[in-house]
C-alpha cells in the first residue's frame, strides 16, 4: 500500500530534486532562476552520467580515435606519414583532462552560487512530502523531480556474472589502467553506442566484434543511414555480426552466439554489454510510496507521477534517453512542479535532435520513413547527396546525404535524417524550422555562405523545389520569351 504520510502545514523547500545530471541541474537552476527555494541532492559525482561516464569522455574518446584514423588516411590528401603508434594511457589521461575541464560547469559552487542548496548523500522518500539523506537529514518540500538518471542495462545470460563484462560506465575506469587497448573486444549492442564505441576502439588498436541481434543497426535509425554507417564499421575492420543473439558465456572469456548458421565462440579479452539503459528507481523509498508499477516509473504526459507534486525528468523518466532531451524534459517537470495547481505544460517531443557521433555521423530529427508510414502520415521525400557539395568535394567526406521529410503538399518539415561530416551541426538549421514551423522554401530563400556544410540544407530545399516547377507556367514564359525576341 502506497505511504500517504501527512501533508505538512509548513514546507523546509519548494522544490528538492534528486540526481545532479542534465535533467537534475537544469530543474534545480530554473527553480533557483524564479527565486523558489531548492535543494539538489547527489550520492556521487555533480554532471551524472554525461559529463562522467557518458557524452563527454566517449566524445573525447571519438576525437583521438579520428585522429589516429586521419594519420593513417593521410596519403589520399598528398601527406606521407608513418603509422600512427597509439599511446592508450595518454588517450585516457587527455579524456580524464577534458571531464576535469568541463567539470567546472556543473560544480557545487557554480550551483551555489546561482542560489541552490546542493547536498551530497542519497535520497530516500519517508512519506510523499519528506526525504531523508543518508538516514540522517530529513527535509520537506511542495514538489519533487525525480532525476535519477539510468543505468545499463544487463541481460541475464549464463555466465554473465562471471564474464568480467564492462558497461559504458566501467570501462573508462578500467581501461584507464591499460597500457595498450584490448586485443579482441566484443560488444554487444549495435545502438549508438555500441557503434560509436566499436569504431573508436577498433581504430586505436582493438579487433573489435560488434553483436547485435536484430538484422541491422540502428535500428531506429533510416535504413539507408543506418547502411552507410554499417559500410564505414565494415571498412574499419570492425566485424559486424547482425542478426546473432547472445546466448551465454564461457568460463574461459567466451561469449557463444547464434545466428542463422547456428553457434559460433567468441574469444574476447574484454566484452562491452551495451544492449541498452533501465531507469534507476530502485533504492529512493518510490517503490513505498506506490509509484513504481511493474519495474517502472509511470508518469503522464505533464511528467508527474501519479503523486503529482511528485515529477521526474531526463533518463528515469523513460520517454527518451538523450543529455539535452533530459534538459528539455526538465523545464517542463520544474515548472509543473512550481507552478502547481494553477499551471501545467505538456512536455513537447515532437522536435527532439539527435545524433550518433560515429564517422559518418549520422543526425535526426523528427518523424523517419518508418513511423510517419505507421503513423499514417502523408509525406514526400527529397534527398539531397553530398557527392554533389563544393565543401564536401573539396575536403574530401562525399559520403553522405540528407533527406527530408515533408507533409504531402507543403513544404512543412516532418523529419529529417543528415549522415555525412558535421551532420549533427548541420541538422540545427532544420531542428531550427521545424520548432518554429518555417518551411523548405523559408530555408532556401536564406542565403549560405559558400563553401560550407550547411549549404547541403539549402541544396536539399533546392531539390524540393525543382520537383515542384511550375511547369504551365514555364511553358507559358518560353513563348513569351520567344515572342519578345522576334
Amino acid at each position: 500500500m502506497a505511504n500517504s504520510g501527512t501533508k505538512p502545514k509548513r514546507f523546509d523547500r519548494n522544490l528538492i530534486v534528486i540526481g545532479a545530471g542534465s535533467a537534475g541541474l537544469v530543474s534545480a537552476y530554473i527553480a533557483a532562476i524564479a527565486q523558489a527555494k531548492v535543494t539538489l541532492i547527489e550520492a556521487h559525482a555533480m554532471g551524472g552520467d554525461c559529463l562522467n561516464t557518458g557524452c563527454v569522455p566517449s566524445k573525447a574518446l571519438i576525437k583521438s580515435a579520428r585522429v589516429a584514423h586521419m594519420v593513417s588516411d593521410a596519403a589520399r590528401f598528398g601527406i606521407k606519414t608513418s603509422t600512427p603508434t597509439i599511446d592508450f594511457p595518454v588517450v585516457m589521461q587527455r579524456i580524464r583532462e577534458v571531464i576535469t575541464a568541463i567539470e567546472p560547469h556543473d560544480s557545487v559552487e557554480r550551483f551555489t552560487g546561482l542560489g541552490v542548496d546542493c547536498m551530497k548523500g542519497y535520497a530516500r522518500f519517508i512519506d510523499p512530502w519528506t526525504v531523508e539523506i543518508d538516514g540522517k537529514t530529513r527535509l520537506t518540500a511542495q514538489s519533487f523531480v525525480i532525476a535519477t538518471g539510468a543505468a545499463p542495462l544487463i541481460p541475464p545470460l549464463p555466465g554473465v556474472e562471471a564474464s568480467g563484462y564492462l558497461t559504458s560506465e566501467t570501462l573508462w575506469d578500467e581501461f584507464a589502467k591499460r597500457p595498450a587497448a584490448p586485443k579482441r573486444l566484443v560488444i554487444l549492442g549495435g545502438g549508438p553506442i555500441g557503434c560509436e564505441l566499436a569504431q573508436s576502439f577498433q581504430r586505436l588498436g582493438s579487433q573489435v566484434t560488434l553483436v547485435e541481434m536484430a538484422e541491422r543497426l540502428l535500428l531506429k535509425e533510416e535504413a539507408d543511414a543506418a547502411a552507410l554507417v554499417t559500410e564505414h564499421l565494415h571498412a574499419d575492420g570492425v566485424e559486424i555480426l547482425t542478426g546473432h543473439k547472445a546466448v551465454r558465456f564461457e568460463t574461459n572469456k567466451c561469449l557463444i552466439v547464434e545466428g542463422s548458421q547456428g553457434e559460433r565462440t567468441l574469444a574476447y579479452d574484454d566484452v562491452l554489454i551495451a544492449v541498452g539503459r533501465k531507469p534507476r528507481i530502485a533504492g529512493f523509498g518510490l517503490e513505498e510510496l506506490g509509484l513504481v508499477i511493474d519495474g517502472k516509473l509511470p508518469v503522464d504526459g505533464f511528467l508527474r507521477t501519479n503523486m503529482p507534486h511528485i515529477l521526474c525528468a531526463g533518463d528515469v523518466a523513460g520517454k527518451q534517453q538523450l543529455t539535452h532531451g533530459g534538459s528539455h524534459e526538465a523545464w517542463y517537470a520544474s515548472v509543473n512542479a512550481l507552478a502547481r495547481p494553477f499551471k501545467k505544460y505538456r512536455a513537447d517531443y515532437r522536435v527532439l535532435p539527435r545524433v550518433t557521433y560515429t564517422e559518418p555521423e549520422l543526425a535526426a530529427v523528427g518523424l523517419t520513413e518508418v513511423e510517419a508510414t505507421r503513423q499514417g502520415v502523408a509525406f514526400d521525400v527529397t534527398r539531397y547527396d553530398l557527392d554533389d557539395l563544393d565543401r564536401a568535394i573539396a575536403e574530401g567526406e562525399q559520403a553522405g546525404f540528407v533527406k527530408i521529410l515533408t507533409a504531402t503538399g507543403s513544404d512543412r518539415i516532418l523529419g529529417a535524417t543528415i549522415i555525412g561530416e558535421h551532420a549533427g551541426e548541420i541538422l540545427a538549421e532544420i531542428t531550427f524550422a521545424m520548432k518554429h514551423q518555417l518551411g523548405l522554401r523559408k530555408i532556401l530563400a536564406t542565403i549560405h555562405p559558400y563553401p560550407t556544410w550547411s549549404e547541403a540544407t539549402k541544396y536539399a530545399a533546392g531539390q524540393y523545389g525543382l520537383a515542384r516547377k511550375p511547369l504551365a507556367l514555364l511553358k507559358w514564359a518560353e513563348r513569351w520569351f520567344r515572342w519578345r525576341r522576334g
